[in-house]
């Protein structure tokens, strides 16, 4: 078989697992080679911040298929291997002390990585992050002798940490520079509803403050803020967002956005690069979405499964194209919550709620001054997502009190 007929995925994630799968599924033949760094099974990483951390599951449920289905669908596992340039040229991967790979199309799907504070005592033992199956076992373990955690940061990652904390009986901190949680996701009068769940179940939460750096001897003992209190801390969770991986591509020459651009691997919405022949998928891929009329990068499970299926039928020749919704879930305590669109930063807009949130279940949707739907959600308000997406897909405008008046049926709006 010829490189030509060889079809080679950088990284071994939920999206490159997902094109691997799809390959297959669409009646592929020829090589596929999967190129993972870290030496797990490719897995999804939801239920690291959920389950995994609740030590109701082990980080091996979190795998997409075992080690037999790679063997039996024929696609060869590369993991512990980390690819250190790509020639497009030459169409080559090289893979450092293991040589290189040719490829006859290639997909980089080399998500993201986590934010590191850069403070002092940020290596002290006890400073853990959330990202990796190694770190969600380390941070399990690390919870099962009801430590006083701190967590820095209260988005999404901070949120579930800090609630499967509570849950295993932990005195938790929560610090976030923003006036309240989620605040640049969600908007304050939302993110204060998530921040009150999180007072309920005994969260103590210090908004406004920055963490000035860690103490400790060796050990993280202490958190130190802004203002110059330090908070006592037998272990410290930081979740202040992630970067995509995306200079492994830069320095191929694939056009990648800037910073002020909101970063990604650039692609149009068949997620090609620039390069010819070159895809990506997953976080990293920052792609021109129809539906939206925007480009848009999705750091979320929903996203990688889309996109890894739309990459692999693009690498086959199909036309298609990634016009899926963003989404996204969260579980904490007893809430479950799905999220559905996308409101740029920066966008003004009215949060209409339909429901009363202190019952525990409602729905939210976030508004453009046009009154078009730009996003929805729901709260314990089950079976409805689909009627969320199609409200936002239709690019009407709704009239704000319709849609918050419960006496009129959601498929009616």
């Amino acid at each position: 078989m010829t490189d030509s007929e060889r079809i080679v995925i950088i990284g071994a994630s939920l999206a490159g697992a997902k094109a691997a799968e799809t390959l297959r599924d669409e009646g592929w033949t020829g090589e596929v080679v999967l190129i993972g760094d870290e030496t797990e099974l490719p897995y999804e990483r939801p239920p690291l911040s959920k389950d995994v951390l609740l030590g109701k599951k082990e980080p091996e449920a979190a795998r997409l298929h075992d080690q037999n289905w790679y063997d039996e669908k024929n696609i060869e596992l590369r993991l512990g291997t980390k690819a250190t340039a790509i020639d497009t040229a030459a169409r080559t991967v090289s893979l450092g002390e293991n040589g290189e790979i040719a490829y006859g199309k290639l997909l980089i799907a080399t998500g993201s990585r986590v934010r590191k504070l850069d403070v002092p005592g940020a290596e002290l033992a006890g400073v853990h992050y959330l990202r990796t199956a190694a770190e969600s076992q380390a941070l399990t373990d690390a919870y099962a002798a009801k430590p006083r955690v701190v967590v820095v940061g209260a988005g999404w990652i901070g949120l579930e940490s800090a609630a499967a904390a509570r849950e295993r009986g932990c005195e938790v901190t929560v610090v976030e520079p923003q006036p309240t949680a989620l605040a640049s996701v969600m908007g304050e009068q939302i993110g204060n509803l998530y921040a009150e769940l999180h007072r309920q179940h005994g969260v103590e939460l210090r908004f406004d403050t920055s963490v000035a750096g860690f103490e400790g001897d060796g050990q993280v003992t202490g958190v130190k803020l802004s203002g110059g209190d330090v908070l006592p801390a037998d272990l410290v969770v930081v979740g202040v967002g992630v970067q995509p991986n995306t200079e492994l591509a830069e320095a191929a020459g694939i056009e990648v956005a800037g910073r002020d651009e909101g970063s990604g691997i650039l692609t149009g919405s068949d997620l090609q690069t620039s390069v010819p022949g070159v895809y990506a998928a997953g976080d990293v891929v920052r792609w021109d979405h129809p539906l939206l009329g925007r480009s848009v990068r999705v750091e979320h499970w929903q996203n990688a499964i889309d996109s890894g299926v739309v990459a692999a039928k693009a690498l086959l020749g199909q036309d298609v194209v990634q016009d899926a919704l963003p989404y996204f879930f969260t579980d904490q305590y007893d809430l479950g919550m799905e999220y559905t669109g996308d409101v740029p930063r920066g966008t003004s807009y009215q949060v209409v709620l339909r429901g009363d949130p202190t019952t525990g279940a409602y729905l939210a949707f976030w508004l453009s001054p046009d009154n078009h739907a730009l996003a929805a959600m729901q709260v314990n308000t089950w079976d409805t997502i689909d009627q969320l997406k199609s409200l936002i897909s239709s690019k009407k405008p709704h009239d704000p009190a319709r849609l918050a008046d419960t006496s009129i049926e959601l498929s009616d709006l």
